[in-house]
């Protein structure tokens, strides 16, 4: 979508009364949050459940091998597409997928062929590459640059209660089957329900153009972009200095899934006790999306020092939390595998890897919470952030699908862990480089778009 001109100042503007207004970005927001909740959301409860809760994760496995694969393509490809085809067909078309990949697993549960699995799971990762690449943009454009943080964390919150909600209803529907591999197939159409009402709910989001903020100041004017600029301007991102310095950070953002899922869950817990984890490893990155959002919009006037500040927080949390999954780590492998915990009968026994997996999914949202706030930090253009985002998620889902392979080839579990630990904290000085050198502390240090549609005849390019 190439815009017609700057965004509008807000000197000009007349502020709206109410910020709950349908255009408003805190509505906007929260509509993607819901859409997100219903699809992605359930989505990540199904695979935190290890080996999509099933007994035997090599369907699973290969599925999100397949997934992440056709995800790393178009999640590059998608910010570009979202520019062409604006939100509700892109988000629309990606959110129906999610359904599919669902009600695979439940032909699995009766047939065990996992042939359609690794299809549905290809075709998901299309449909993600399209749903994220334009949640991305949303969510770091719509909101005012001074409480893109907060939004973040907004998003975050409520797409994560979809995990917290799809952790509970494998939990109640097999709690009274302690010593079940397999889930049941309530389950999985429990689940296909909500992607159902997600894929609804996407044609409710509004394109930038008709929402307002709270000063009066509209998101962008646009109109339609061409395929010959995008692909011209996706190609361009590959070379692109800031990318560069976010790829580690994004391989590494989804890489730690499988060994959280399959072998951290998975492995140490029952069926019913994966389930009411879950509840808690999402609800724990509702809890890490507040506190990171709180921190980078609210704790130094200088945007730059709140996210060096942001940076430092997150590793010093993280080298804690790995160095804790080490300690447990050392004590099992793939063939000598603990007793299954449950959450009832195994007693203090339970408390540690407890705690730990929950302290994962603390993490995972601080960290993604934090890259999130510095692509936005990037540049205030919509245009722009469609990009980056789908660049971010691109490349983490090419991490994401090394990863589900490594596991299904059954790497040794401590070599998995340090390479998570490692992939992680080589990521914290690249992203504070990135702050040092690109992230300003007012409007002069944001992109504007180099799209000829963005300028006008009085404007030219900076």
């Amino acid at each position: 979508m190439g815009f017609e001109g700057d965004e509008e100042s807000a000197a000009n503007q007349v502020p709206t009364k109410s910020r709950f207004r349908y255009n408003s970005p805190l509505v906007q927001i929260t509509l993607i949050g819901l859409v997100c909740f219903c699809c992605p959301g359930m989505f990540n409860a199904l695979s935190g459940m290890g080996g999509g809760g099933q007994v035997n994760p090599t369907a699973a496995n290969n599925a999100n091998t397949a997934l992440y694969t056709t995800f790393a393509i178009f999640g590059v490809l998608g910010g570009g597409i979202y520019n062409i085809l604006g939100p509700r067909l892109t988000l629309a078309a990606g959110c129906s997928t999610y359904v599919l990949y669902a009600g695979s697993f439940l032909y699995y549960n009766h047939k065990q062929h996992q042939s359609f699995a690794i299809v549905a799971g290809a075709v998901l990762g299309i449909g993600a590459g399209f749903l994220w690449a334009g949640e991305g943009a949303i969510m770091t454009s719509y909101p005012p640059p001074h409480r893109k943080g907060t939004y973040i964390s907004l998003f975050w919150s409520i797409f994560n209660m979809g995990g917290v909600i799809g952790g509970l209803i494998p939990f109640i529907l097999n709690y009274n089957r302690s010593e079940a591999a397999s889930v049941n197939d309530g389950t999985y159409i429990g689940f296909m329900c909500f992607m159902t009402a997600g894929t609804l709910l996407s044609l409710a989001i509004l394109p930038p153009s008709k929402v307002v903020r709270d000063d009066g100041t509209r998101c962008t004017n646009i109109k339609y972009s061409k395929v010959s600029t995008e692909a011209v301007e996706i190609g361009k991102l590959f070379f692109n200095w800031k990318m560069l310095l976010i790829a580690p950070a994004a391989w590494a953002s989804n890489f730690f899934y499988s060994y959280q899922f399959n072998n951290v869950n998975g492995a140490l817990f029952n069926l019913r006790t994966r389930g009411l984890n879950n509840v808690f490893y999402w609800g724990a990155q509702m809890a890490g999306s507040v506190g990171i959002g709180y921190i980078l919009d609210f704790s130094f006037q200088s945007r730059r020092k709140r996210g060096f500040v942001g940076i430092g927080i997150v590793a010093a949390l993280g080298t804690a939390i790995w160095a804790g999954g080490l300690a447990k780590q050392v004590g099992y492998k793939h063939n000598d595998l603990p007793p299954k915990l449950d959450f009832k009968d195994s007693g203090s026994d339970f408390a540690g890897p407890f705690v730990l997996y929950f302290s994962y999914g603390l993490l995972d949202a601080m960290f993604q919470s934090m890259v999130y706030w510095v692509i936005g930090a990037l540049a205030d253009d919509f245009e722009i952030l469609s990009r980056y985002v789908g660049f971010y998620k691109g490349v983490q889902s090419a991490g994401a699908a090394v990863a589900w392979q490594v596991d299904a080839h059954k790497v040794p579990l401590l070599s998995q862990l340090i390479v998570n630990w490692s992939l992680t904290t080589v990521s914290y000085p690249l992203l504070a480089i990135l702050v040092m050198l690109a992230v300003k502390d007012d409007h002069e240090g944001e992109e504007p778009s180099i799209n000829p549609a963005s300028m006008d005849n009085n404007s030219k390019p900076v």
